[in-house]
Order: structure tokens, then C-alpha cells, then sequence
């Protein structure tokens, strides 16, 4: 049975390695993560690893992602002493679902698999539906199976088509692309109006699926109908939710996240997919707003148990650069301790502010912060009990403090309850001080006191039951501040004479 509100860690494959690598003076695979680093991660809590850019890549993409200017800037943004060959190309122009030869091989990802396995947890990597790498070998054998050009095509949208070379020819591809932006030009469209290319992918995410426990779906929604046609004017018929049932029939348990924005992630969910990117939640917020990240959360719970939910990934900014370091703690709370799967981010613990580009097999060296190091240590032990993956969450309504003061639409709180614990959160997502009353939902009060012990400050309380029942816990916080607190109630004091 599947964990409920998991805990995910992604990996940067490539750079993880060279970091090792550094460190044993030889090229590093997945067998020389140290064994104590995977019982780091277990003893965290990780229920999933999920690797970033273990399939092979290819020489066209390599030299794509090498020669594009605009690429190449961001790159020397990113590592001052840039080299030639830290630029890897990027992992999602794949030309083969084999595990790639610098990680280890594909015997090495499985021992990798055995080893996390070992310690409960399991693993996640990639499937691309939506494009490949210039020299996938299909380009030769099948090429049908892309978006053909023409002449016309490559002078009226240049940023959209390529020639690609062949053993005898040469054609004119599609880039892969979304329908907002310009194609990405290490990559190449398939085309899924054509039933034998995706029977094809069909089987190429089974067999893909064999090598791991659960797919992270690059741009999963482009393969919807209307996004399709949208983007391509070919109509096609529904990819995923056969793709999904196959995969499940075939490995029981299989969990299939998928990538998705442009608020289709219930749509997308309704196709099969256990759980799909809150992007939705990120970017509300990034505003600093409370009641457009409070209305969010009012979604049914069927649905959001099903969001994948992250301050960063590989694609999005580091949490530390564009948080600062008040609104990152409430964003933090407001992100993992509500209903779904928790995506964190190596080098989010330790607050990098660095974005390392997929195309790159190295980062640069960032210091730890002890602060933000800290919070995370505290916020994890706090995901590991069982009240916050088996129990029950409530969002609860803010109430005035007092008449004619309106800081209180600021604050958003919500309960986990479990057996016989119970915890509140409270959190004032505003740059200001405001006041508020929260009357959680609890029963049979009167008379008893509350013991209220914040589980991430060292703070206790104590106040009377019978005044929260009637008119709510009083709190005053600062910008940005919050409380996690766990209550508990000590029974009413015997009657006199009794």
C-alpha cells in the first residue's frame, strides 16, 4: 500500500558524482555514494530518491548545449571557472533509457536501487514522452515518428526547426517545444499523432518502469489532446491514461508523478497520475499573499493529496535566493506540512542559492547555512511522525482578534490529528505583525487545560479550555512568524469536597 504524504529527495545525478569524484581522485559512479550517505538520507526520512539525469545522452546534444550563447551565459553565471567539459548536456536529451556509462551502467543504478531499497526507501527517475536527443537512434530507423518540416517551416520559425542529418539525408525536425515558448533546440519533437510512435513510447515506459519504482514525467501535459493540438494543429488520441494503466498492471505499486502547470494537474490526475505538481501553491506563495495560498487550500483533500509540493527543483530558483530567510521559514511550513508528496531538493537544506542547469555536471562550492541548515533538521523530524503522513488534516478558519482590526485575514492555520495527537499550525504569511483568534476543532474542553509545546520553537503554553472552545486561541505574531504547536489537555481538577 502507498505511503500517504510522502517524503521525496531529488538528486543531481552528475553533480552529486563529481563532487565525489573530487573527493577520490577518480570518476565517481553510484557505487561509491558512500553507505553512510544513503543512511543519512533513510535516517531523514526520505521515503523516495529520486535521481536527476541518469540516461544516456548524446554527442548532437553535447554540442548544442555547448555552441547555444545563451545557454553558454547562463553557465558562466552559474560556475566562474567554467570548463569545457562541465558542460554534459542537458538530461533531458536523451537518446537511450539505458543508465548512462558515467553513472555506472545500468548494473551499477540497480545495485543503487538494491542499496536504498536496503533502508525502505525507493527510487524515481525520469521518462521524457514529449521529445528526444537529435541522434536518438529512431531519427535513422523511424522518422515518422517525429514532426517533419519544411523549407517554408525553417524560414518562417527558425527557433521552432532544425535540419538534422541523417546516414543518407538530411531532414527538417521540430524541436521540442511547449506552446509558449520557442522550441528547445537540443531536442526533438515526437509526434503523437501517429499511433505507432506511441505504442512505441508505451512500451518504452515499460520497459523503463522496470528499472525503477516510481517515473517523474517531464512536461507531462503536453501530451494532452487540446495541449497537442494546441501547440502542433494535429489532433491526437489520449496518451496517458493507457500508458498509466499499463504501467500499473504490469508493476503493482508503481507511482507515476507527473510535471505538470497550467492548473491541469487535476485533469492530469483523472489520467492516472498519483501525484502532479502543486505549482499552483509556489507560485501564490512567491506573491507573499495569504488568502490566495489560503483559498488553494480550501481544494478538496482527494486532490491534494495528490500534489507533489516544493519550494524548489531543478527547474525553479533556490528557496534561499528568492525567499528571504522570515518568509522562507512560513513559505517552508505552509509547503510540507500540508496534505502530499514533499519534494525537497539537494542543497535546499543547506540554503545554496545557486540554480545549477541540468546541462551542467558540476556546481559551484556553496557554504552551508547553519540557520537554514538547522530549520530543516527540526522541520524534518517533525514530518517523520506517523501524525503527519496517516493522520487527518483540517484547515481552519482565522477569526478577528478584536472588532476593526483586519490583520487576521493574514494568518492561515490547519490541524493534523492522529489517534490521540493533535497539532496546530498558525502562520501570519504577511511582512507585518498581525493578531488573530483560532478556535481549532476540538471537543469537550471545558474545564481542562491546554498544554500547547511548539514543536519547532522552544516555546510551551498553557491556556483554558473553555475560553478556546468559546472564542479561539489569541495570537499575536510577527511578519512572517508562525507556531506548530502540539497540544494536549490535562482532565479537569476533581470538585471540591469530592
Amino acid at each position: 500500500m502507498k505511503q500517504k504524504n510522502p517524503i521525496l529527495f531529488q538528486v543531481n545525478t552528475r553533480v552529486f558524482l563529481n563532487e565525489i569524484s573530487r573527493r577520490i581522485n577518480r570518476r565517481a559512479t553510484l557505487d561509491d555514494i558512500p553507505d553512510e550517505k544513503i543512511t543519512g538520507w533513510s535516517n531523514a526520512g526520505f521515503d523516495w530518491i529520486y535521481l536527476l539525469s541518469v540516461w544516456q545522452t548524446g554527442e548532437a546534444g553535447r554540442q548544442i548545449s555547448r555552441t547555444n550563447p545563451i545557454w553558454r551565459r547562463e553557465f558562466e553565471e552559474t560556475l566562474i571557472d567554467l570548463e569545457e567539459q562541465d558542460i554534459v548536456g542537458s538530461g533531458f536529451a536523451i537518446k537511450g533509457y539505458e543508465a548512462s556509462d558515467a553513472i555506472g551502467g545500468a548494473e551499477a543504478l540497480q545495485r543503487f536501487r538494491k542499496r536504498i531499497a536496503a533502508r525502505g526507501m525507493k527510487l524515481m527517475l525520469d521518462f521524457v514522452p514529449n521529445h528526444m536527443a537529435p541522434d536518438h537512434p529512431w531519427v535513422q530507423d523511424h522518422p515518422d515518428y517525429f514532426i517533419r518540416g519544411a523549407e517554408a517551416d525553417i524560414n518562417r520559425a527558425p527557433e521552432n526547426f532544425a535540419r538534422v542529418r541523417r546516414t543518407h539525408d538530411e531532414l527538417i525536425l521540430a524541436y521540442g517545444r511547449d506552446p509558449y515558448f520557442s522550441g528547445w533546440p537540443d531536442t526533438i519533437q515526437l509526434n503523437y499523432g501517429n499511433h505507432h510512435l506511441q505504442e512505441a513510447m508505451k512500451k518504452q515506459l515499460l520497459h523503463v518502469a522496470t528499472q525503477c519504482d516510481g517515473l517523474r514525467c517531464d512536461m507531462a501535459m503536453l501530451l494532452l489532446t487540446d495541449v497537442f493540438n494546441q501547440t502542433w494543429g494535429i489532433g491526437i488520441d489520449p496518451f496517458w491514461p493507457d500508458a498509466n494503466r499499463r504501467v500499473k498492471v504490469n508493476n503493482p505499486g508503481f507511482v507515476m508523478m507527473g510535471e505538470v502547470y497550467w492548473d491541469l494537474g487535476y485533469e492530469m490526475q483523472q489520467q492516472g497520475f498519483d501525484y502532479t505538481y502543486d505549482k499552483r501553491l509556489y507560485d501564490r506563495l512567491l506573491t507573499g499573499e495569504a488568502t490566495p495560498v489560503r483559498d488553494h487550500l480550501k481544494a478538496s483533500l482527494d486532490y491534494q493529496e495528490k500534489l507533489a509540493r516544493f519550494l524548489e527543483n531543478h527547474d525553479e530558483q533556490r528557496a534561499a535566493s528568492v525567499f528571504p530567510w522570515e518568509a522562507h521559514q512560513a513559505a517552508a511550513i505552509l509547503t510540507f506540512l500540508t496534505p502530499g508528496l514533499k519534494f525537497f531538493h539537494r542543497g535546499e537544506f543547506q540554503g545554496h542559492k545557486v540554480k545549477v542547469s541540468p546541462h551542467l555536471g558540476r556546481g559551484p562550492d556553496e557554504s552551508p547555512n547553519p540557520l537554514i541548515d538547522t530549520f530543516y533538521k527540526n522541520l524534518l523530524k517533525v514530518l517523520n511522525r506517523p501524525l503527519f503522513h496517516e493522520g487527518d488534516w483540517c484547515l481552519v478558519e482565522p477569526l478577528p482578534a478584536w472588532d476593526d482590526n483586519p490583520t487576521y485575514i493574514n494568518f492561515i492555520a490547519f490541524t493534523w490529528s492522529y489517534q490521540d495527537e493533535l497539532v496546530l499550525a498558525i502562520v501570519n504569511y504577511a511582512s507585518f505583525q498581525g493578531q488573530s483568534r483560532i478556535r481549532p476543532p476540538l471537543q469537550d474542553l471545558k474545564g481542562y487545560t491546554l498544554s500547547l509545546q511548539d514543536l519547532i520553537h522552544d516555546e510551551a503554553y498553557q491556556r483554558d479550555g473553555t475560553e478556546l472552545s468559546q472564542t479561539g486561541l489569541y495570537v499575536d505574531l510577527p511578519g512572517w512568524g508562525f507556531h506548530l504547536f502540539e497540544i494536549t489537555k490535562a482532565p479537569p481538577a476533581p470538585l471540591k469536597g469530592k
